[in-house]
């Protein structure tokens, strides 16, 4: 009877103390960005990286970009990007506190933008904006240059 009352105990505990790792999991999507159905992003800082004589180096500067995205459907992995060109399908991941937005064009360049659940201010949420593109020429007001931008996303 001792043994079985023990038992009985002990999966009792095991059962609390998963229930408890459960809810606390690392990768258990944060509420808020399971929620969202569009984001409207501001970045203010823009690191920019090239390779001179053979040698990577990066800049950074003040910047002024604005990303914005809809229909987020986190279930689906799927969302719509709008920008310069139009509407884009772009892929969706949602992993605990990230919030990860990937869209690649016909020509292999490759934005990435990842909403982080840590708050700025006003409610909004720090984000980072990718985009994987090289010309060999420099152009003014075109990326040609691995660019990663910083800043925040209102969550919709």
């Amino acid at each position: 009877m001792i043994r079985g009352a023990l038992f009985a105990a002990t999966m009792a505990v095991s059962s609390v103390l998963t229930t408890i790792a459960v809810a606390q999991a690392p990768n258990a999507p944060a509420g808020r960005l399971v929620k969202a159905k569009a984001l409207e992003c501001n970045f203010s800082v823009l690191a920019t990286g090239t390779w001179t004589d053979g040698k990577p180096v990066a800049s950074t500067k003040p910047a002024s970009l604005t990303v914005s995205f809809t229909s987020i459907d986190t279930q689906d992995g799927t969302a719509d990007a709008a920008g310069d060109s139009g509407k884009a399908h772009i892929t969706v991941r949602l992993v605990g506190n990230y919030l990860t937005l990937m869209q690649m064009d016909a020509y292999g360049a490759l934005y990435v933008t990842t909403v982080f659940n840590t708050e700025t201010k006003n409610g909004r949420l720090q984000a980072v904006h990718t985009r994987h593109e090289y010309t060999p020429v420099q152009l003014p007001g075109i990326t040609s240059r691995p660019e990663q931008y910083y800043g925040d996303c209102a969550v919709k």
